[in-house]
Protein backbone atom coordinates (compact mmCIF):
# COMPACT_ATOMS: atom_id res chain seq x y z
CA UNK A 1 0.00 0.00 0.00
CA UNK A 2 1.32 3.40 -1.19
CA UNK A 3 2.15 6.04 1.82
CA UNK A 4 2.56 9.19 2.40
CA UNK A 5 6.18 10.58 3.55
CA UNK A 6 4.68 12.06 7.03
CA UNK A 7 3.26 8.53 7.44
CA UNK A 8 6.18 6.81 7.31
CA UNK A 9 7.88 9.40 9.17
CA UNK A 10 5.22 9.27 12.31
CA UNK A 11 5.19 5.17 12.05
CA UNK A 12 9.47 5.34 12.50
CA UNK A 13 9.86 3.75 15.42
CA UNK A 14 12.61 5.98 16.66
CA UNK A 15 10.29 8.64 17.22
CA UNK A 16 7.88 6.68 19.06
CA UNK A 17 10.92 5.76 20.70
CA UNK A 18 11.55 9.28 21.55
CA UNK A 19 8.32 11.07 21.89
CA UNK A 20 8.18 8.02 24.89
CA UNK A 21 11.26 9.12 26.66
CA UNK A 22 10.34 13.15 26.75
CA UNK A 23 7.06 12.51 28.22
CA UNK A 24 8.89 9.99 30.57
CA UNK A 25 11.76 12.35 31.69
CA UNK A 26 8.62 14.98 31.66
CA UNK A 27 6.33 12.72 34.46
CA UNK A 28 9.61 12.38 36.68
CA UNK A 29 10.25 16.28 36.92
CA UNK A 30 6.41 16.73 37.45
CA UNK A 31 6.32 14.43 40.19
CA UNK A 32 8.36 16.78 42.37
CA UNK A 33 5.90 19.17 42.51
CA UNK A 34 3.19 17.82 45.42
CA UNK A 35 2.11 20.61 46.81
CA UNK A 36 2.32 24.67 47.65
CA UNK A 37 5.78 25.87 48.36
CA UNK A 38 6.98 29.31 49.13
CA UNK A 39 9.68 31.14 46.35
CA UNK A 40 13.49 30.89 46.77
CA UNK A 41 15.37 33.44 48.25
CA UNK A 42 17.60 33.79 45.54
CA UNK A 43 15.12 34.21 43.04
CA UNK A 44 13.14 36.33 44.67
CA UNK A 45 14.59 40.06 43.61
CA UNK A 46 15.19 38.57 39.78
CA UNK A 47 11.36 37.53 39.67
CA UNK A 48 9.77 40.94 41.08
CA UNK A 49 12.10 42.52 38.76
CA UNK A 50 11.07 40.47 35.69
CA UNK A 51 7.51 41.04 36.73
CA UNK A 52 7.86 44.79 36.54
CA UNK A 53 9.68 44.90 33.51
CA UNK A 54 7.46 42.90 31.66
CA UNK A 55 4.62 45.14 32.70
CA UNK A 56 6.14 48.15 31.36
CA UNK A 57 6.56 46.39 28.10
CA UNK A 58 3.16 45.33 27.98
CA UNK A 59 2.01 49.06 29.06
CA UNK A 60 0.45 47.94 32.00
CA UNK A 61 0.88 45.56 35.38
CA UNK A 62 -0.31 42.34 35.05
CA UNK A 63 -3.32 41.34 36.73
CA UNK A 64 -1.85 38.45 39.16
CA UNK A 65 1.98 39.15 39.42
CA UNK A 66 2.97 35.41 38.64
CA UNK A 67 5.05 34.57 35.90
CA UNK A 68 5.22 30.99 35.21
CA UNK A 69 8.37 28.61 34.78
CA UNK A 70 6.36 26.65 32.00
CA UNK A 71 6.32 23.42 34.41
CA UNK A 72 3.01 22.20 35.99
CA UNK A 73 1.09 19.25 37.80
CA UNK A 74 -2.51 19.09 37.66
CA UNK A 75 -3.72 22.17 39.64
CA UNK A 76 -0.15 22.96 40.52
CA UNK A 77 1.61 25.60 38.81
CA UNK A 78 5.81 25.99 39.82
CA UNK A 79 6.33 30.12 39.42
CA UNK A 80 9.58 31.73 38.11
CA UNK A 81 10.76 32.32 41.65
CA UNK A 82 10.74 28.67 42.63
CA UNK A 83 7.00 29.56 44.70
CA UNK A 84 4.15 26.47 43.70
CA UNK A 85 0.70 27.72 43.74
CA UNK A 86 -2.45 25.98 43.00
CA UNK A 87 -4.08 27.72 40.27
CA UNK A 88 -7.97 28.27 40.96
CA UNK A 89 -8.50 30.69 37.56
CA UNK A 90 -7.72 28.14 34.88
CA UNK A 91 -7.13 30.61 32.12
CA UNK A 92 -10.94 31.19 32.86
CA UNK A 93 -11.94 27.97 31.86
CA UNK A 94 -9.04 27.51 29.04
CA UNK A 95 -6.98 24.75 30.97
CA UNK A 96 -9.68 21.85 31.47
CA UNK A 97 -7.28 19.36 32.43
CA UNK A 98 -5.02 21.11 34.32
CA UNK A 99 -1.12 21.94 34.12
CA UNK A 100 0.92 19.58 32.25
CA UNK A 101 -1.44 17.10 30.78
CA UNK A 102 0.85 14.11 29.46
CA UNK A 103 -1.68 13.81 26.64
CA UNK A 104 -1.87 17.42 25.68
CA UNK A 105 2.09 17.56 25.52
CA UNK A 106 2.56 14.36 23.59
CA UNK A 107 -0.32 16.18 21.27
CA UNK A 108 1.78 18.80 21.35
CA UNK A 109 4.87 16.93 20.39
CA UNK A 110 3.19 15.59 17.74
CA UNK A 111 2.36 18.80 16.20
CA UNK A 112 6.01 20.02 16.63
CA UNK A 113 6.87 17.56 14.44
CA UNK A 114 4.78 19.10 11.37
CA UNK A 115 5.60 21.24 8.63
CA UNK A 116 4.04 24.67 10.15
CA UNK A 117 3.79 26.14 12.98
CA UNK A 118 0.64 27.94 11.97
CA UNK A 119 -2.22 26.42 10.30
CA UNK A 120 -3.41 29.24 7.76
CA UNK A 121 -5.13 31.15 5.17
CA UNK A 122 -4.19 29.13 1.90
CA UNK A 123 -2.99 25.71 3.37
CA UNK A 124 -4.23 23.81 6.06
CA UNK A 125 -3.72 20.34 7.15
CA UNK A 126 -5.62 16.99 7.34
CA UNK A 127 -5.98 17.95 11.30
CA UNK A 128 -7.47 20.79 10.79
CA UNK A 129 -10.11 19.24 8.47
CA UNK A 130 -10.43 16.26 10.94
CA UNK A 131 -11.19 18.90 13.47
CA UNK A 132 -14.10 20.67 12.27
CA UNK A 133 -15.66 17.40 11.12
CA UNK A 134 -15.36 16.57 15.06
CA UNK A 135 -16.85 19.68 15.92
CA UNK A 136 -19.72 19.58 13.27
CA UNK A 137 -20.17 15.82 14.49
CA UNK A 138 -20.80 16.71 18.36
CA UNK A 139 -22.87 20.33 17.79
CA UNK A 140 -25.17 17.96 15.50
CA UNK A 141 -25.84 14.96 17.37
CA UNK A 142 -29.23 16.15 18.75
CA UNK A 143 -30.88 17.29 15.36
CA UNK A 144 -29.09 21.13 15.24
CA UNK A 145 -28.81 22.04 11.60
CA UNK A 146 -24.90 23.10 11.94
CA UNK A 147 -23.41 21.87 9.23
CA UNK A 148 -20.53 24.21 8.62
CA UNK A 149 -17.15 25.05 11.11
CA UNK A 150 -14.75 27.86 10.82
CA UNK A 151 -11.90 27.90 12.80
CA UNK A 152 -9.73 30.55 14.28
CA UNK A 153 -7.67 31.81 16.80
CA UNK A 154 -9.24 33.54 19.48
CA UNK A 155 -13.46 33.69 21.02
CA UNK A 156 -13.13 37.27 19.91
CA UNK A 157 -12.88 36.07 16.11
CA UNK A 158 -15.33 33.74 16.15
CA UNK A 159 -17.79 35.76 17.55
CA UNK A 160 -17.06 38.56 15.11
CA UNK A 161 -17.41 35.84 12.14
CA UNK A 162 -21.01 34.87 13.28
CA UNK A 163 -22.11 38.62 13.69
CA UNK A 164 -20.74 38.98 9.83
CA UNK A 165 -21.94 35.74 8.98
CA UNK A 166 -25.54 37.11 10.78
CA UNK A 167 -25.46 40.57 9.01
CA UNK A 168 -24.47 39.43 5.96
CA UNK A 169 -27.55 37.69 5.57
CA UNK A 170 -29.98 40.01 7.67
CA UNK A 171 -29.10 43.23 5.51
CA UNK A 172 -29.71 46.08 5.55
CA UNK A 173 -30.90 44.95 9.52
CA UNK A 174 -27.93 46.25 11.51
CA UNK A 175 -28.81 45.88 15.04
CA UNK A 176 -27.77 43.90 17.55
CA UNK A 177 -29.85 41.86 20.87
CA UNK A 178 -28.33 40.69 23.49
CA UNK A 179 -28.72 39.60 27.61
CA UNK A 180 -28.15 42.44 29.91
CA UNK A 181 -24.08 41.86 31.92
CA UNK A 182 -23.33 39.80 28.72
CA UNK A 183 -20.04 39.74 27.36
CA UNK A 184 -18.94 38.71 24.04
CA UNK A 185 -15.42 40.41 23.73
CA UNK A 186 -13.11 43.32 23.48
CA UNK A 187 -12.90 44.04 19.78
CA UNK A 188 -14.68 47.46 18.93
CA UNK A 189 -18.06 45.56 17.80
CA UNK A 190 -17.85 43.18 20.60
CA UNK A 191 -16.65 45.81 23.70
CA UNK A 192 -20.05 47.54 22.35
CA UNK A 193 -21.73 43.91 22.66
CA UNK A 194 -20.14 43.51 26.17
CA UNK A 195 -22.22 44.90 29.24
CA UNK A 196 -20.49 46.79 30.48
CA UNK A 197 -19.55 50.46 29.81
CA UNK A 198 -15.92 50.32 31.44
CA UNK A 199 -14.61 48.28 28.94
CA UNK A 200 -15.83 50.75 25.70
CA UNK A 201 -14.24 53.83 27.64
CA UNK A 202 -13.19 55.77 24.34
CA UNK A 203 -14.06 53.50 21.73
CA UNK A 204 -15.88 54.51 18.65
CA UNK A 205 -19.45 53.58 17.98
CA UNK A 206 -20.18 50.82 16.48
CA UNK A 207 -23.22 48.02 16.61
CA UNK A 208 -25.97 49.41 17.61
CA UNK A 209 -27.24 47.26 20.91
CA UNK A 210 -30.55 46.38 22.64
CA UNK A 211 -30.89 44.88 25.93
CA UNK A 212 -32.43 41.94 27.39
CA UNK A 213 -32.83 41.64 31.15
CA UNK A 214 -31.48 37.66 31.78
CA UNK A 215 -33.12 34.77 33.80
CA UNK A 216 -33.80 35.04 37.42
CA UNK A 217 -34.47 31.98 39.40
CA UNK A 218 -35.76 33.28 42.52
CA UNK A 219 -38.64 35.08 40.13
CA UNK A 220 -38.72 32.75 37.28
CA UNK A 221 -42.04 33.03 35.68
CA UNK A 222 -42.00 36.82 36.47
CA UNK A 223 -38.55 37.55 34.66
CA UNK A 224 -39.15 35.05 31.66
CA UNK A 225 -42.51 37.08 31.41
CA UNK A 226 -40.74 40.61 31.67
CA UNK A 227 -37.57 39.29 29.31
CA UNK A 228 -40.17 38.33 26.75
CA UNK A 229 -42.02 41.70 26.81
CA UNK A 230 -38.98 43.52 26.67
CA UNK A 231 -37.82 41.57 23.65
CA UNK A 232 -41.03 42.13 21.90
CA UNK A 233 -41.07 45.61 22.54
CA UNK A 234 -37.81 46.12 20.74
CA UNK A 235 -38.89 44.16 17.63
CA UNK A 236 -41.80 46.34 17.57
CA UNK A 237 -39.77 49.54 17.95
CA UNK A 238 -37.21 49.00 15.36
CA UNK A 239 -39.27 46.65 12.85
CA UNK A 240 -36.85 44.32 10.39
CA UNK A 241 -33.79 46.45 11.91
CA UNK A 242 -32.59 43.47 13.92
CA UNK A 243 -30.04 40.82 12.34
CA UNK A 244 -29.18 38.57 15.05
CA UNK A 245 -29.59 38.17 19.22
CA UNK A 246 -26.25 36.86 20.92
CA UNK A 247 -27.46 34.34 23.86
CA UNK A 248 -24.64 33.14 26.57
CA UNK A 249 -26.27 30.06 28.31
CA UNK A 250 -24.57 31.16 31.32
CA UNK A 251 -23.89 34.20 31.88
CA UNK A 252 -20.22 34.76 33.02
CA UNK A 253 -18.54 37.93 33.14
CA UNK A 254 -21.56 39.40 35.63
CA UNK A 255 -21.24 36.63 37.90
CA UNK A 256 -22.15 32.96 37.11
CA UNK A 257 -26.10 32.95 36.30
CA UNK A 258 -27.11 29.48 34.25
CA UNK A 259 -30.39 30.08 32.47
CA UNK A 260 -33.63 28.04 31.75
CA UNK A 261 -34.83 25.66 29.49
CA UNK A 262 -38.19 27.80 29.70
CA UNK A 263 -36.59 30.69 29.32
CA UNK A 264 -34.58 30.54 26.93
CA UNK A 265 -37.69 28.83 24.97
CA UNK A 266 -39.85 31.69 25.10
CA UNK A 267 -37.26 33.71 23.82
CA UNK A 268 -36.46 31.66 20.90
CA UNK A 269 -39.94 31.55 19.99
CA UNK A 270 -40.26 35.10 19.59
CA UNK A 271 -37.16 35.28 17.69
CA UNK A 272 -37.81 33.13 15.45
CA UNK A 273 -41.54 34.23 14.53
CA UNK A 274 -39.55 37.60 14.09
CA UNK A 275 -37.19 36.02 11.77
CA UNK A 276 -34.17 36.89 14.31
CA UNK A 277 -30.98 34.26 13.80
CA UNK A 278 -30.36 32.92 17.05
CA UNK A 279 -26.27 33.27 17.80
CA UNK A 280 -25.55 31.04 20.55
CA UNK A 281 -21.91 32.33 22.82
CA UNK A 282 -20.41 28.75 23.99
CA UNK A 283 -16.58 30.24 24.21
CA UNK A 284 -17.06 29.57 28.44
CA UNK A 285 -19.44 27.28 28.50
CA UNK A 286 -19.06 24.04 25.71
CA UNK A 287 -18.18 20.72 27.62
CA UNK A 288 -19.17 22.37 31.32
CA UNK A 289 -22.70 21.55 31.60
CA UNK A 290 -24.52 18.42 31.25
CA UNK A 291 -23.70 18.19 27.23
CA UNK A 292 -21.14 18.96 25.51
CA UNK A 293 -22.68 22.35 24.33
CA UNK A 294 -25.28 24.01 26.43
CA UNK A 295 -27.53 24.61 24.27
CA UNK A 296 -28.02 20.96 24.06
CA UNK A 297 -27.79 20.65 27.58
CA UNK A 298 -31.10 22.87 27.43
CA UNK A 299 -32.67 20.95 24.73
CA UNK A 300 -33.02 23.69 22.21
CA UNK A 301 -30.74 22.12 19.21
CA UNK A 302 -33.70 22.90 16.91
CA UNK A 303 -33.62 26.53 17.44
CA UNK A 304 -29.56 27.48 17.13
CA UNK A 305 -28.74 29.21 14.02
CA UNK A 306 -24.92 29.64 14.80
CA UNK A 307 -22.74 28.94 17.90
CA UNK A 308 -19.31 29.84 18.94
CA UNK A 309 -16.72 28.01 20.53
CA UNK A 310 -13.80 28.58 22.56
CA UNK A 311 -11.28 28.56 25.41
CA UNK A 312 -10.93 24.62 26.65
CA UNK A 313 -10.83 23.99 22.98
CA UNK A 314 -8.07 25.51 22.43
CA UNK A 315 -9.03 26.48 18.66
CA UNK A 316 -11.93 28.49 18.69
CA UNK A 317 -14.42 28.27 15.70
CA UNK A 318 -18.35 29.15 14.58
CA UNK A 319 -20.46 27.26 13.64
CA UNK A 320 -23.29 27.31 11.77
CA UNK A 321 -26.53 26.51 9.40
CA UNK A 322 -25.88 26.16 5.85
CA UNK A 323 -28.47 29.55 5.27
CA UNK A 324 -25.89 31.55 6.56
CA UNK A 325 -23.09 29.78 4.27
CA UNK A 326 -21.09 33.28 3.63
CA UNK A 327 -19.90 34.88 0.37
CA UNK A 328 -16.12 34.16 -0.34
CA UNK A 329 -14.16 36.40 1.02
CA UNK A 330 -16.25 37.78 4.11
CA UNK A 331 -14.60 35.07 6.68
CA UNK A 332 -11.06 34.48 6.13
CA UNK A 333 -7.82 35.22 7.91
CA UNK A 334 -3.66 34.09 7.58
CA UNK A 335 -3.66 32.52 10.75
CA UNK A 336 -6.56 29.88 11.85
CA UNK A 337 -4.92 28.87 14.70
CA UNK A 338 -1.03 27.39 15.96
CA UNK A 339 -0.79 23.72 14.72
CA UNK A 340 -0.41 22.88 18.07
CA UNK A 341 -3.65 24.12 19.14
CA UNK A 342 -5.30 21.94 16.49
CA UNK A 343 -3.28 18.86 17.59
CA UNK A 344 -4.48 19.83 21.51
CA UNK A 345 -8.47 20.35 20.33
CA UNK A 346 -8.73 17.33 19.01
CA UNK A 347 -7.15 15.24 21.89
CA UNK A 348 -9.28 17.29 24.11
CA UNK A 349 -12.58 16.47 22.04
CA UNK A 350 -11.43 12.80 21.69
CA UNK A 351 -11.27 12.74 25.48
CA UNK A 352 -14.38 14.47 26.69
CA UNK A 353 -16.08 11.82 24.60
CA UNK A 354 -14.64 8.86 25.18
CA UNK A 355 -15.09 9.71 29.33
CA UNK A 356 -17.59 9.79 31.78
CA UNK A 357 -17.92 13.72 31.39
CA UNK A 358 -21.14 14.35 30.72
CA UNK A 359 -25.08 13.29 31.22
CA UNK A 360 -27.45 13.46 34.83
CA UNK A 361 -24.66 11.24 36.08
CA UNK A 362 -21.45 12.19 34.46
CA UNK A 363 -18.33 13.95 35.70
CA UNK A 364 -19.18 17.38 34.85
CA UNK A 365 -22.72 17.16 37.33
CA UNK A 366 -20.32 15.21 40.11
CA UNK A 367 -18.36 18.35 40.61
CA UNK A 368 -21.14 20.17 40.07
CA UNK A 369 -22.69 18.65 43.12
CA UNK A 370 -19.79 18.34 45.14
CA UNK A 371 -19.07 22.08 44.96
CA UNK A 372 -22.82 22.69 45.68
CA UNK A 373 -22.82 20.74 48.73
CA UNK A 374 -19.76 22.00 49.76
CA UNK A 375 -20.71 25.88 49.21
CA UNK A 376 -23.97 25.33 50.94
CA UNK A 377 -21.92 23.83 54.40
CA UNK A 378 -19.98 26.96 54.56
CA UNK A 379 -22.83 28.91 54.38
CA UNK A 380 -25.03 27.28 56.90
CA UNK A 381 -21.90 27.30 59.60
CA UNK A 382 -21.28 30.92 58.09
CA UNK A 383 -24.67 32.33 57.99
CA UNK A 384 -25.12 36.06 57.21
CA UNK A 385 -25.73 38.38 59.91
CA UNK A 386 -28.95 40.35 60.02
Amino acid sequence: MTQTVAHTFRSDPRVGAARRQLLDVLAEHQAKLVGVRPAQTSLRSSYEQAIERFGGHRGGALFFPYLGSGMGRGPLVELEDGSVKYDFIGGIGVHYFGHGHLELTAAALDAALQNTVMQGNLQQNRASARLVQTLIDIACRGGADLGHCFLTSSGAMANENALKLAFHKMAPAQRVLAFRGAFSGRTLALARITDKPAYRVGLPRTVAVDYVPFFNPKRAQQSTEKAVATLKRHLERFGKRHAVMIMEMVLGEAGFYPGDRDFFLALMRVLKEAGVPILVDEIQTFGRTGAPFAFQHFGLDEYVDLVTVGKLTQVCATLFAPAFKPAPGLISQTFTAATSAVFAAQTILERLEGGDFFGPDGRVARLCGRMRDRLEAIGRRHPREA
